[in-house]
C-alpha cells in the first residue's frame, strides 16, 4: 500500500516535471523591424562577400562565431574582412542564440555591417542585414533575404509585425542602397 502510494507520487512528480518543460516558453529573439533604407543608413559598411572560413571563440560568457570574408564589392564604408555572430561551439561548449544567422562556407552574401564599440563587426538586425547572392553565373544575380521567424516589432508602435522575404536583382539592391544613402546624406 505504501509502495503504491510512493509510486503514484513519483509518477505525479515526473508528469509535473514533463509538463513544466513542455509549457515553459521557448527561447527567441525580439527584433525591431528595419527597412532597407534604415539598414543602409545605420550600417558602417555594406559589402558583397564570400564566406571563406569560420571559427568560434569564447569572449566572457558569450561564444562568437567569426566568419572570414572575401570581399568582391564595397557598397558603403571600408572593406570588412570578418563579421561575428553570437553563438557557436568553442572549447566543447555550444551556445545557441535565437535569431542569429549561420553562414555557409563558399556562399556569397551582401552584408549590412555595424562596428560595435568593442571593434567587432556584426551584421545589423541579425538575419535582417544579410542577403544571399544566388550563384547562377549571372552578371546581375538574384539576392534574397529570407523572412525571420523571430518575434519582430514595429519600431513606431511596438506591435508585433510579420517579416517578409525580400528578393530582387543585385542591380536593384545597389540602386536602393545608393538612394537610401543619398537621402540620408551619407
Amino acid at each position: 500500500m505504501i509502495s503504491a502510494f510512493f509510486h503514484s507520487v513519483k509518477r505525479a512528480t515526473q508528469l509535473a516535471a514533463v509538463l513544466a518543460l513542455c509549457l515553459s516558453p521557448l527561447p527567441c529573439a525580439t527584433l525591431v523591424r528595419l527597412s532597407l533604407s534604415e539598414m543602409a543608413a545605420k550600417s558602417t559598411a555594406i559589402v558583397r562577400a564570400k564566406v571563406v572560413d569560420s571559427s568560434a571563440s569564447l569572449s566572457g560568457t558569450v561564444i562568437y562565431t567569426h566568419y572570414k570574408l572575401q570581399v568582391s564589392e564595397r557598397l558603403k564604408g571600408q572593406n570588412v574582412v570578418e563579421v561575428v555572430v553570437p553563438g557557436g561551439i568553442a572549447n566543447g561548449i555550444q551556445q545557441v542564440v535565437p535569431g542569429a544567422p549561420r553562414y555557409n562556407k563558399g556562399d556569397e552574401y551582401v552584408f549590412f555591417v555595424w562596428t560595435g564599440s568593442d571593434g567587432l563587426n556584426r551584421v545589423i538586425g541579425l538575419t535582417q542585414g544579410m542577403f544571399l547572392v544566388t550563384a547562377d553565373g549571372s552578371a546581375d544575380p538574384a539576392v534574397t533575404r529570407s523572412a525571420s521567424h523571430e518575434l519582430m516589432l514595429d519600431p513606431k508602435t511596438g506591435h508585433p509585425v510579420k517579416d517578409e522575404t525580400l528578393a530582387m536583382r543585385m542591380s536593384d539592391l545597389r540602386s536602393q542602397i545608393a538612394g537610401a544613402l543619398a537621402g540620408a546624406g551619407k
